[in-house]
């Protein structure tokens, strides 16, 4: 249903060095328990504060609320309301549209800022999706003054329309979110700021139905989230297509992981590719390259494995039952010698008749 949490876990961080100020805006249209209109507000990618339709008032995720509550209360009027607004209405808009006016709709938005390493203001972005469906988007260069925008669902605007907008995002939505990404950049610098390096795990796994192989590269415990990771045959990269993974997911420590992994056919371990992990992170000086050796795993490996445990276990199997049978045995022997001692007759057991 949320179609723009993908794009929020990719875009919170904008580029290596760079800090992003993102709000993920949803408008819910038709009754459920959860508030009309609610927003959650992200610092690269540290969620920083929660705000909705039941209370209208900023809420803090961490555990102190900011010094400057009264103004950040202000500028939420002056965007979140204004974003209430235009959401609920554009929603009413595209129900119409797309002739979708019964049951729920979903409308979402997200929307941010960021600020580049040398605190040069970057570019503004906005993207709205309607029930799961991505529908326009927004992109303003805050440097060249520049407005770009992509509306395949809705009829283009004048140029009193763009003019307005642009006056809006240069005069009131920028200034806001640049202001609010340095103060909480300030506060939460020891969290967003940390710098984690990768550790590096190499997986390989046999596959019994096609006697091919399954190799992984995991990285995991980095931050920040970027992180550049390949896997390479003979030299050359491998298709994403041909790749099984590739997101980048939270830890619970509020690290994160990546793992890409590629089938090998039984045929192509024939051909012995020589394959490899390469990784760039901003915490290591250099990028890291990883050779697997697959040719221990090659075609036959796992039957071979399979055979020489099985003999073992069959082996193992033999010696216990036959230690088993031997301590009954003896056990037998020894219940024998017991017996004929407690009934043979001794000097004072034995009465002599008359």
């Amino acid at each position: 249903m949320f179609v723009l949490v993908y794009q929020l876990s990719c875009l919170t961080v904008v580029s290596s060095g760079s800090h992003s100020l993102m709000a993920l805006a949803t408008y819910i249209d038709g009754q459920t328990p959860f508030p009309e209109f609610s927003v959650v507000l992200m610092l690269d990618d540290l969620q920083i504060v929660y705000y909705d339709s039941t209370t209208w008032k900023v809420a803090y995720r961490s555990l102190s609320e900011s010094k400057y509550y009264e103004e950040e209360q202000r500028d939420v009027g002056a965007v979140f309301d204004d974003m209430f607004s235009s959401m609920r209405n554009r929603a009413f808009y595209l129900k119409n549209h797309l002739n979708r006016t019964d049951g729920i709709h979903i409308h979402q938005r997200l929307a941010g800022c960021e600020m580049l390493e040398n605190d040069k203001p970057g570019l503004m972005k906005t993207w709205d999706a309607f029930d799961g469906q991505n529908m326009e988007e927004y992109t303003i260069d805050m440097e060249k003054k520049d407005i770009h925008i992509k509306k395949p669902w809705i009829t283009t605007w004048n140029q009193v329309k763009k003019l307005h907008v642009k006056f809006l995002y240069e005069n009131v939505y920028h200034p806001v979110c640049i202001r609010t990404l340095k103060r909480y950049l300030n506060m939460e610098k020891n969290n967003v700021m940390k710098k984690v390096k990768p550790r590096v795990r190499l997986i390989r796994k046999t596959l019994i139905d096609s006697q091919g192989l399954q190799i992984s590269c995991l990285a995991t415990g980095f931050y920040p989230r970027h992180i550049n990771l390949t896997l390479f045959r003979d030299g050359q990269p491998v298709d994403d297509d041909q790749t099984i993974g590739g997101e980048i997911l939270p830890n619970g420590d509020g690290t994160y992981q990546m793992r890409k992994s590629l089938v090998i056919s039984e045929e192509e371990l024939r051909e012995g590719h020589k394959y490899n992990c390469s990784m760039k992170h901003l915490n290591l000086d250099n990028k890291l390259d990883i050779t697997f050796d697959v040719a221990e795993s090659g075609p036959g490996s796992f039957s071979h494995s399979m055979v020489f445990s099985v003999l073992v276990f069959l082996c193992v199997a033999v010696l216990i039952t036959a230690l088993i049978i031997w301590r009954k045995r003896c056990a037998a022997g020894q219940g024998s010698d017991d017996l004929r001692s407690k009934y043979s007759p001794t000097s004072s057991s034995v009465q002599d008749e008359t």
